[in-house]
Protein backbone atom coordinates (compact mmCIF):
# COMPACT_ATOMS: atom_id res chain seq x y z
CA UNK A 1 0.00 0.00 0.00
CA UNK A 2 1.78 3.27 -1.32
CA UNK A 3 2.53 5.49 1.83
CA UNK A 4 1.20 9.04 1.81
CA UNK A 5 4.73 10.39 1.87
CA UNK A 6 6.23 7.66 -0.25
CA UNK A 7 7.74 10.20 -2.68
CA UNK A 8 11.34 10.69 -1.13
CA UNK A 9 11.33 7.12 -0.74
CA UNK A 10 13.41 4.48 -2.84
CA UNK A 11 12.64 1.56 -0.63
CA UNK A 12 9.20 0.07 0.66
CA UNK A 13 8.62 0.28 4.13
CA UNK A 14 9.90 -3.17 5.97
CA UNK A 15 6.84 -4.84 7.33
CA UNK A 16 8.48 -5.01 10.57
CA UNK A 17 8.91 -1.33 10.70
CA UNK A 18 5.08 -1.44 9.97
CA UNK A 19 3.93 -3.64 12.90
CA UNK A 20 6.27 -1.65 15.17
CA UNK A 21 4.81 1.60 14.61
CA UNK A 22 1.51 1.71 13.18
CA UNK A 23 -1.16 2.82 16.18
CA UNK A 24 -3.99 2.41 14.46
CA UNK A 25 -4.65 -0.32 16.63
CA UNK A 26 -5.24 1.92 19.55
CA UNK A 27 -5.88 5.39 18.84
CA UNK A 28 -8.49 4.33 16.28
CA UNK A 29 -10.81 5.31 19.54
CA UNK A 30 -10.39 9.32 18.74
CA UNK A 31 -11.88 8.49 14.93
CA UNK A 32 -15.41 10.46 15.57
CA UNK A 33 -12.70 13.60 16.72
CA UNK A 34 -10.52 12.74 13.97
CA UNK A 35 -13.37 13.49 11.63
CA UNK A 36 -15.46 16.01 13.36
CA UNK A 37 -11.58 18.22 13.28
CA UNK A 38 -11.42 16.86 9.40
CA UNK A 39 -15.03 18.38 8.44
CA UNK A 40 -14.07 21.32 10.03
CA UNK A 41 -11.09 21.89 8.58
CA UNK A 42 -12.32 20.97 5.03
CA UNK A 43 -15.62 23.96 5.53
CA UNK A 44 -12.66 26.16 6.60
CA UNK A 45 -10.66 25.63 3.43
CA UNK A 46 -13.86 26.42 1.71
CA UNK A 47 -14.26 29.64 3.23
CA UNK A 48 -11.04 30.10 2.44
CA UNK A 49 -11.22 29.36 -1.11
CA UNK A 50 -8.42 27.41 -0.67
CA UNK A 51 -10.70 24.48 -1.87
CA UNK A 52 -13.82 25.37 -3.32
CA UNK A 53 -17.23 25.02 -2.14
CA UNK A 54 -18.08 21.82 -4.09
CA UNK A 55 -14.73 19.75 -3.17
CA UNK A 56 -15.36 20.83 0.38
CA UNK A 57 -18.75 19.44 0.07
CA UNK A 58 -17.53 16.15 -1.39
CA UNK A 59 -15.37 15.45 1.01
CA UNK A 60 -17.77 16.23 4.03
CA UNK A 61 -19.74 13.70 2.45
CA UNK A 62 -17.04 11.35 2.06
CA UNK A 63 -15.99 11.94 5.82
CA UNK A 64 -19.45 11.21 6.73
CA UNK A 65 -19.74 8.06 4.85
CA UNK A 66 -16.67 6.77 7.10
CA UNK A 67 -17.64 7.56 9.83
CA UNK A 68 -21.11 5.10 9.21
CA UNK A 69 -18.97 2.44 7.98
CA UNK A 70 -16.57 2.69 10.86
CA UNK A 71 -19.66 3.47 13.19
CA UNK A 72 -21.66 -0.13 11.45
CA UNK A 73 -18.21 -2.22 11.88
CA UNK A 74 -17.58 -2.21 8.18
CA UNK A 75 -14.92 -0.18 7.68
CA UNK A 76 -11.48 -2.37 7.78
CA UNK A 77 -8.76 -0.36 9.50
CA UNK A 78 -5.13 -0.88 7.80
CA UNK A 79 -1.78 -1.03 9.82
CA UNK A 80 0.15 -0.20 6.84
CA UNK A 81 -1.34 3.03 6.89
CA UNK A 82 -0.12 3.95 10.56
CA UNK A 83 -2.85 5.82 11.93
CA UNK A 84 -6.52 6.94 12.21
CA UNK A 85 -5.63 9.91 10.37
CA UNK A 86 -4.36 8.10 7.33
CA UNK A 87 -7.00 5.17 7.52
CA UNK A 88 -9.96 7.96 7.50
CA UNK A 89 -7.74 9.94 4.63
CA UNK A 90 -7.05 6.79 2.58
CA UNK A 91 -11.31 5.72 3.08
CA UNK A 92 -12.43 9.18 1.71
CA UNK A 93 -10.00 9.54 -1.37
CA UNK A 94 -11.15 6.16 -2.24
CA UNK A 95 -14.72 7.28 -2.18
CA UNK A 96 -14.47 10.71 -3.60
CA UNK A 97 -11.22 10.74 -5.70
CA UNK A 98 -9.19 13.53 -6.21
CA UNK A 99 -11.39 16.07 -3.80
CA UNK A 100 -10.10 13.59 -0.84
CA UNK A 101 -5.96 14.64 -2.12
CA UNK A 102 -6.62 18.18 -0.93
CA UNK A 103 -8.14 17.22 2.55
CA UNK A 104 -4.62 17.58 3.95
CA UNK A 105 -3.69 21.06 2.62
CA UNK A 106 -2.80 23.79 5.55
CA UNK A 107 -2.06 20.71 8.24
CA UNK A 108 -0.24 18.07 9.66
CA UNK A 109 -0.76 14.66 11.20
CA UNK A 110 1.37 16.82 14.27
CA UNK A 111 -1.44 19.45 14.90
CA UNK A 112 -4.37 16.96 13.96
CA UNK A 113 -3.36 14.34 16.37
CA UNK A 114 -3.13 17.44 18.95
CA UNK A 115 -6.20 18.14 18.10
CA UNK A 116 -8.05 14.75 18.45
CA UNK A 117 -6.42 14.28 21.53
CA UNK A 118 -7.86 17.58 22.69
CA UNK A 119 -11.47 16.81 21.57
CA UNK A 120 -11.37 13.23 23.25
CA UNK A 121 -10.47 14.64 26.65
CA UNK A 122 -12.85 17.45 26.77
CA UNK A 123 -15.69 14.49 25.96
CA UNK A 124 -13.87 12.09 28.53
CA UNK A 125 -13.71 15.06 31.24
CA UNK A 126 -17.31 16.43 30.68
CA UNK A 127 -18.28 12.75 31.67
CA UNK A 128 -16.37 12.36 34.06
CA UNK A 129 -17.36 15.99 36.01
CA UNK A 130 -20.92 14.72 35.21
CA UNK A 131 -20.15 11.09 37.27
CA UNK A 132 -18.04 12.76 40.21
CA UNK A 133 -21.24 14.96 40.84
CA UNK A 134 -23.81 11.63 40.79
CA UNK A 135 -21.31 10.29 43.41
CA UNK A 136 -21.14 13.54 45.45
CA UNK A 137 -24.68 13.75 45.18
CA UNK A 138 -25.42 9.86 46.50
CA UNK A 139 -23.06 10.55 49.53
CA UNK A 140 -25.22 14.16 50.10
CA UNK A 141 -28.84 11.37 50.34
CA UNK A 142 -26.90 8.82 52.67
CA UNK A 143 -25.66 11.96 54.90
CA UNK A 144 -29.17 13.21 55.10
CA UNK A 145 -29.96 9.27 56.26
CA UNK A 146 -27.81 9.51 58.98
CA UNK A 147 -27.64 13.23 60.64
CA UNK A 148 -28.22 11.43 63.90
CA UNK A 149 -25.55 8.70 63.55
CA UNK A 150 -22.52 9.05 66.11
CA UNK A 151 -19.40 7.19 65.23
CA UNK A 152 -15.78 6.90 66.53
CA UNK A 153 -13.85 8.74 64.34
CA UNK A 154 -10.22 7.73 63.67
CA UNK A 155 -6.79 8.92 63.49
CA UNK A 156 -3.51 6.40 62.99
CA UNK A 157 -6.48 4.05 62.31
CA UNK A 158 -6.97 4.15 66.19
CA UNK A 159 -10.28 5.25 68.16
CA UNK A 160 -9.95 8.89 68.40
CA UNK A 161 -13.34 11.19 68.67
CA UNK A 162 -16.79 10.48 68.01
CA UNK A 163 -18.20 11.94 64.71
CA UNK A 164 -21.33 11.96 63.10
CA UNK A 165 -21.26 9.18 60.11
CA UNK A 166 -23.18 12.20 58.20
CA UNK A 167 -19.81 14.38 58.63
CA UNK A 168 -17.65 11.39 57.84
CA UNK A 169 -19.42 11.25 54.13
CA UNK A 170 -19.54 14.63 54.11
CA UNK A 171 -15.59 14.95 53.44
CA UNK A 172 -16.03 12.92 50.40
CA UNK A 173 -18.08 15.24 49.13
CA UNK A 174 -15.39 18.07 49.77
CA UNK A 175 -12.60 15.62 48.41
CA UNK A 176 -14.92 15.08 44.94
CA UNK A 177 -15.51 18.87 44.80
CA UNK A 178 -11.68 18.87 44.37
CA UNK A 179 -11.54 16.46 41.69
CA UNK A 180 -14.63 18.54 39.92
CA UNK A 181 -13.08 21.67 40.08
CA UNK A 182 -9.35 20.55 39.28
CA UNK A 183 -10.98 18.44 36.26
CA UNK A 184 -12.89 21.56 35.44
CA UNK A 185 -9.53 23.86 35.39
CA UNK A 186 -8.14 21.31 33.45
CA UNK A 187 -10.70 21.61 31.31
CA UNK A 188 -9.46 25.45 30.48
CA UNK A 189 -6.05 24.35 29.81
CA UNK A 190 -7.88 21.94 27.12
CA UNK A 191 -9.78 23.96 25.63
CA UNK A 192 -7.18 25.13 22.99
CA UNK A 193 -7.55 24.23 19.33
CA UNK A 194 -4.07 23.53 17.47
CA UNK A 195 -5.18 22.93 14.56
CA UNK A 196 -3.59 25.06 11.73
CA UNK A 197 -0.13 25.05 13.17
CA UNK A 198 0.99 22.13 10.58
CA UNK A 199 3.95 20.52 11.27
CA UNK A 200 5.80 23.14 13.95
CA UNK A 201 6.00 26.32 11.17
CA UNK A 202 2.18 27.45 11.04
CA UNK A 203 1.45 27.69 6.61
CA UNK A 204 1.83 30.04 3.96
CA UNK A 205 -2.21 29.52 3.05
CA UNK A 206 -4.45 31.90 3.92
CA UNK A 207 -5.92 30.11 6.45
CA UNK A 208 -8.74 31.23 9.21
CA UNK A 209 -7.83 29.18 12.50
CA UNK A 210 -10.11 31.24 14.88
CA UNK A 211 -13.05 30.30 11.99
CA UNK A 212 -11.51 26.05 12.85
CA UNK A 213 -11.89 26.57 16.56
CA UNK A 214 -15.37 28.65 16.48
CA UNK A 215 -16.58 25.15 14.71
CA UNK A 216 -15.27 22.87 17.16
CA UNK A 217 -16.17 24.93 20.26
CA UNK A 218 -12.79 25.82 21.18
CA UNK A 219 -12.70 29.08 22.61
CA UNK A 220 -9.32 30.07 22.35
CA UNK A 221 -6.04 28.95 19.72
CA UNK A 222 -2.88 27.92 20.23
CA UNK A 223 -0.09 31.24 20.37
CA UNK A 224 2.63 29.39 18.87
CA UNK A 225 2.80 26.57 16.33
CA UNK A 226 6.10 24.94 17.35
CA UNK A 227 4.31 24.74 21.52
CA UNK A 228 1.11 23.35 19.69
CA UNK A 229 2.28 20.55 18.09
CA UNK A 230 4.44 19.61 20.69
CA UNK A 231 2.81 20.45 24.37
CA UNK A 232 0.91 17.52 26.11
CA UNK A 233 0.73 19.91 29.11
CA UNK A 234 -3.17 19.01 29.30
CA UNK A 235 -2.53 15.49 28.86
CA UNK A 236 -0.12 15.24 31.73
CA UNK A 237 -2.65 17.31 33.92
CA UNK A 238 -5.64 14.81 32.89
CA UNK A 239 -3.42 12.08 33.73
CA UNK A 240 -2.56 13.93 37.35
CA UNK A 241 -6.32 14.65 37.93
CA UNK A 242 -7.23 11.58 37.04
CA UNK A 243 -4.39 9.81 39.47
CA UNK A 244 -5.48 11.97 42.23
CA UNK A 245 -9.23 10.83 41.99
CA UNK A 246 -8.29 7.91 41.62
CA UNK A 247 -6.23 8.17 44.94
CA UNK A 248 -9.59 9.42 46.86
CA UNK A 249 -11.63 6.82 45.48
CA UNK A 250 -8.59 4.20 46.92
CA UNK A 251 -8.58 5.54 50.27
CA UNK A 252 -12.72 4.97 49.91
CA UNK A 253 -12.35 1.59 48.67
CA UNK A 254 -9.92 0.69 51.62
CA UNK A 255 -12.79 1.84 54.39
CA UNK A 256 -15.19 0.07 52.40
CA UNK A 257 -12.83 -2.89 52.94
CA UNK A 258 -12.01 -2.59 56.66
CA UNK A 259 -15.71 -1.43 57.46
CA UNK A 260 -17.23 -4.84 55.82
CA UNK A 261 -15.12 -7.18 57.79
CA UNK A 262 -15.79 -9.20 61.14
CA UNK A 263 -13.47 -6.70 62.78
CA UNK A 264 -15.55 -3.41 62.38
CA UNK A 265 -18.81 -4.33 61.11
CA UNK A 266 -19.91 -0.78 60.17
CA UNK A 267 -21.22 -2.09 56.90
CA UNK A 268 -22.29 -4.40 54.70
CA UNK A 269 -21.61 -4.81 50.68
CA UNK A 270 -24.78 -6.08 48.79
CA UNK A 271 -24.07 -9.49 47.50
CA UNK A 272 -24.37 -8.18 43.80
CA UNK A 273 -20.74 -6.53 44.66
CA UNK A 274 -18.95 -8.81 46.12
CA UNK A 275 -17.50 -12.23 45.06
CA UNK A 276 -17.20 -15.75 46.99
CA UNK A 277 -14.01 -18.33 47.52
CA UNK A 278 -13.20 -20.93 45.59
CA UNK A 279 -12.11 -22.89 48.49
CA UNK A 280 -14.07 -21.18 51.51
CA UNK A 281 -17.90 -21.51 51.44
CA UNK A 282 -18.63 -18.83 53.99
CA UNK A 283 -16.28 -16.25 52.55
CA UNK A 284 -18.18 -12.95 50.85
CA UNK A 285 -14.90 -11.14 49.85
CA UNK A 286 -15.24 -6.86 48.66
CA UNK A 287 -13.50 -7.55 45.16
CA UNK A 288 -15.29 -4.74 43.79
CA UNK A 289 -13.69 -2.31 46.13
CA UNK A 290 -10.27 -4.61 45.99
CA UNK A 291 -10.16 -3.72 42.22
CA UNK A 292 -10.56 -0.29 42.55
CA UNK A 293 -7.86 0.32 45.01
CA UNK A 294 -5.88 -2.04 42.91
CA UNK A 295 -6.42 -0.01 39.14
CA UNK A 296 -4.92 2.91 41.66
CA UNK A 297 -1.70 2.25 40.65
CA UNK A 298 -1.88 1.80 36.95
CA UNK A 299 -3.66 5.22 36.89
CA UNK A 300 -0.53 7.07 38.65
CA UNK A 301 1.80 4.67 36.65
CA UNK A 302 0.08 6.34 33.33
CA UNK A 303 0.86 9.50 34.73
CA UNK A 304 4.40 8.62 35.49
CA UNK A 305 4.96 7.00 31.92
CA UNK A 306 3.91 10.13 29.81
CA UNK A 307 5.64 12.41 32.54
CA UNK A 308 8.89 10.36 31.59
CA UNK A 309 7.81 10.08 27.60
CA UNK A 310 7.83 13.93 27.83
CA UNK A 311 10.66 14.90 29.80
CA UNK A 312 13.84 14.77 27.28
CA UNK A 313 12.44 15.19 24.06
CA UNK A 314 13.53 18.46 22.20
CA UNK A 315 10.96 20.91 20.32
CA UNK A 316 8.93 19.75 18.48
CA UNK A 317 6.96 16.90 17.07
CA UNK A 318 8.85 13.06 17.71
CA UNK A 319 7.64 9.92 17.42
CA UNK A 320 7.93 8.85 20.90
CA UNK A 321 4.36 11.04 21.60
CA UNK A 322 2.82 8.78 19.81
CA UNK A 323 3.26 6.76 23.25
CA UNK A 324 0.77 9.16 25.13
CA UNK A 325 -2.34 7.90 23.96
CA UNK A 326 -2.21 4.62 25.42
CA UNK A 327 -1.76 6.18 29.45
CA UNK A 328 -4.82 8.29 28.53
CA UNK A 329 -7.29 6.01 27.02
CA UNK A 330 -6.38 3.57 30.33
CA UNK A 331 -7.13 6.23 32.39
CA UNK A 332 -9.72 8.05 31.34
CA UNK A 333 -11.83 4.11 30.62
CA UNK A 334 -10.23 3.44 34.20
CA UNK A 335 -11.37 6.33 36.49
CA UNK A 336 -15.10 6.37 34.61
CA UNK A 337 -15.28 2.75 35.06
CA UNK A 338 -14.73 2.84 38.64
CA UNK A 339 -16.82 5.99 39.16
CA UNK A 340 -19.79 3.95 37.34
CA UNK A 341 -19.52 0.95 39.33
CA UNK A 342 -19.19 2.47 42.66
CA UNK A 343 -22.06 4.94 41.71
CA UNK A 344 -24.17 1.30 41.35
CA UNK A 345 -22.31 -0.87 44.62
CA UNK A 346 -23.06 2.51 47.19
CA UNK A 347 -26.77 2.36 46.79
CA UNK A 348 -26.64 -0.93 48.32
CA UNK A 349 -24.15 -0.45 50.93
CA UNK A 350 -25.89 -0.86 54.59
CA UNK A 351 -24.35 0.90 57.65
CA UNK A 352 -25.00 -1.16 60.84
CA UNK A 353 -25.73 2.18 63.14
CA UNK A 354 -25.98 0.47 66.35
CA UNK A 355 -22.72 -1.17 65.75
CA UNK A 356 -21.43 2.61 64.81
CA UNK A 357 -22.89 4.23 68.23
CA UNK A 358 -21.89 0.64 70.13
CA UNK A 359 -18.28 1.71 68.86
CA UNK A 360 -18.27 5.00 69.41
CA UNK A 361 -18.64 5.14 72.76
CA UNK A 362 -15.40 2.47 73.41
CA UNK A 363 -11.51 3.47 73.26
CA UNK A 364 -11.70 7.06 75.60
CA UNK A 365 -12.95 8.70 73.00
CA UNK A 366 -14.09 11.78 75.00
CA UNK A 367 -11.11 12.14 76.64
CA UNK A 368 -10.43 15.05 74.82
CA UNK A 369 -14.26 16.41 75.71
CA UNK A 370 -12.65 16.31 79.56
CA UNK A 371 -9.55 18.30 78.65
CA UNK A 372 -11.25 20.90 76.92
CA UNK A 373 -13.87 21.46 79.72
CA UNK A 374 -10.79 21.61 82.25
CA UNK A 375 -9.45 24.49 79.69
CA UNK A 376 -13.18 26.14 79.95
CA UNK A 377 -12.66 26.32 84.12
CA UNK A 378 -9.44 28.05 83.07
CA UNK A 379 -6.63 25.35 83.52
CA UNK A 380 -3.47 25.77 80.70
CA UNK A 381 -4.40 23.14 77.93
CA UNK A 382 -1.23 20.99 78.77
CA UNK A 383 -2.07 20.73 82.38
CA UNK A 384 -5.29 19.62 80.99
CA UNK A 385 -3.75 17.08 78.65
CA UNK A 386 -1.91 15.51 81.14
CA UNK A 387 -4.66 15.43 83.89
CA UNK A 388 -7.48 13.53 81.11
CA UNK A 389 -4.21 11.49 80.52
CA UNK A 390 -3.95 10.56 84.48
CA UNK A 391 -7.53 9.43 83.95
CA UNK A 392 -7.35 7.63 81.31
CA UNK A 393 -4.10 5.71 81.93
CA UNK A 394 -6.04 4.84 85.91
CA UNK A 395 -9.52 3.60 83.70
CA UNK A 396 -7.10 1.29 81.94
CA UNK A 397 -5.24 0.05 84.81
CA UNK A 398 -9.43 -1.06 85.95
CA UNK A 399 -10.45 -1.97 82.89
CA UNK A 400 -13.05 0.90 82.74
CA UNK A 401 -14.90 3.37 80.37
CA UNK A 402 -14.37 6.52 81.41
CA UNK A 403 -18.44 6.60 81.85
CA UNK A 404 -17.63 4.04 84.90
CA UNK A 405 -16.04 6.50 86.49
CA UNK A 406 -17.92 8.19 89.92
CA UNK A 407 -17.22 11.69 90.07
CA UNK A 408 -15.54 11.20 93.15
CA UNK A 409 -13.04 9.46 91.42
CA UNK A 410 -12.74 12.39 88.60
CA UNK A 411 -12.35 14.98 91.52
CA UNK A 412 -8.98 13.42 92.98
CA UNK A 413 -7.57 14.47 89.43
CA UNK A 414 -9.03 17.79 89.34
CA UNK A 415 -10.87 19.55 91.67
CA UNK A 416 -11.84 21.99 89.05
CA UNK A 417 -14.16 18.64 87.47
CA UNK A 418 -17.99 19.31 88.62
CA UNK A 419 -21.01 17.00 88.14
CA UNK A 420 -21.28 18.67 84.78
CA UNK A 421 -18.81 16.72 83.73
CA UNK A 422 -20.82 13.60 83.73
CA UNK A 423 -22.87 14.75 80.87
CA UNK A 424 -20.30 15.54 78.53
CA UNK A 425 -18.48 11.69 78.91
CA UNK A 426 -21.61 10.75 76.53
CA UNK A 427 -20.22 10.41 72.77
CA UNK A 428 -23.59 12.25 71.73
CA UNK A 429 -23.10 15.28 73.68
CA UNK A 430 -19.64 15.14 72.59
CA UNK A 431 -20.66 15.61 69.31
CA UNK A 432 -23.02 17.95 69.76
CA UNK A 433 -20.59 20.38 71.49
CA UNK A 434 -18.27 20.32 68.34
CA UNK A 435 -19.75 23.35 67.13
CA UNK A 436 -16.89 24.95 65.43
CA UNK A 437 -16.74 25.97 61.35
CA UNK A 438 -16.75 22.71 59.48
CA UNK A 439 -17.04 20.55 62.74
CA UNK A 440 -19.25 17.52 63.29
CA UNK A 441 -22.05 19.30 65.28
CA UNK A 442 -25.58 18.16 64.28
CA UNK A 443 -26.16 22.10 63.54
CA UNK A 444 -23.03 21.93 61.56
CA UNK A 445 -23.83 19.22 59.63
CA UNK A 446 -26.85 20.56 58.38
CA UNK A 447 -24.90 23.80 57.42
CA UNK A 448 -22.56 22.05 55.21
CA UNK A 449 -25.22 19.94 53.69
CA UNK A 450 -26.88 23.14 53.10
CA UNK A 451 -23.66 24.42 51.58
CA UNK A 452 -23.30 21.26 48.88
CA UNK A 453 -26.56 20.87 48.17
CA UNK A 454 -26.48 24.69 46.38
CA UNK A 455 -23.31 23.60 44.89
CA UNK A 456 -24.47 20.56 43.13
CA UNK A 457 -27.35 22.63 42.20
Amino acid sequence: MKKPWAGRFAQKTSGAVESFTESVSFDRKLWKHDIAGSIAHAKMLAKQRIITAKESAAIIAGLSATAEAISSGKFRFSPELEDIHMNIESSLTERIGEPGRKLHTARSRNDQVALDLRLYLREQMQDIISLIRKLQKMFMVTAERHQDTVMPGYTHLQRAQPVLLAHHLLAYVEMFQRDRERFRDCMQRTDTCPLGSCALAGTSLPTDRAYTAKLLGFSKISGNSIDAVSDRDFALEFLSCAAIAMMHLSRLAEELILWSTEEFRFLEISDRFTTGSSIMPQKKNPDVAELMRGKTGRVYGNLMALLTLMKGLPLAYNRDMQEDKLPVFDSAETLTGCLSVLLEMLKEVKFNTARLRETAAGGYATATDIAEYLVRKGIPFRSAHEITGRIVLYCISRNIPLTGLSLQELRTFSAALTEDILEILDPVSSVKARSSFGGTSPSEVKRQLRHYRNLLK
